[in-house]
């Protein structure tokens, strides 16, 4: 805001931005500490391996069939908690909608082996759906020793 002691001139009327300045900082402030804390996706943790393809980069988005399976034995399909007796149901539901037919798997390392191989267990159901093309999904291995 300006003004002048002289009495000739005219009162201007001049914003003041610094205000707005500040609060704009701070809300790009906030939303760069916050960004990084939403995580997308189901929580699991990758077996890892040395032979390894590339993703698609947009696997999250609803162009792909992603099935996950937490240590627990949790199953989501797409991001949408799900119960083993759903499964083949919902599989074949959204096969329906998807161009590309493969099913990627996120399955947690820790998971034991036995609870996606037993009958009428995870693979069965996949089976089941009429689904044979299957990408597991894994974290590149980054030495001999890991």
């Amino acid at each position: 805001m300006s003004f002048s002691l002289g009495g000739k001139e005219k009162v201007r009327s001049e914003p003041n931005v610094v205000p707005l300045c500040d609060v704009l900082l701070v809300l790009l402030i906030i939303f760069m500490v916050v960004t990084p804390l939403v995580q997308k996706g189901v929580d699991i943790k990758l077996p890892t391996a040395m032979n390894t393809a590339p993703m698609p980069p947009n696997l999250e988005s609803n162009e792909f069939v992603v099935l996950y399976v937490k240590k627990d034995g949790t199953i989501y399909l797409n991001h949408e908690k799900t119960t083993l007796d759903k499964l083949q149901s919902l599989l074949e539901e959204a096969f329906l909608t998807v161009q590309e037919k493969k099913l990627y798997l996120k399955i947690d390392g820790d998971l034991e082996y036995g609870k996606l191989v037993e009958p009428d267990g995870i693979y069965f159901k996949i089976r089941e759906a009429g689904i044979e093309n299957i990408a597991i999904i894994t974290e590149k291995k980054t030495s001999e020793k890991g």
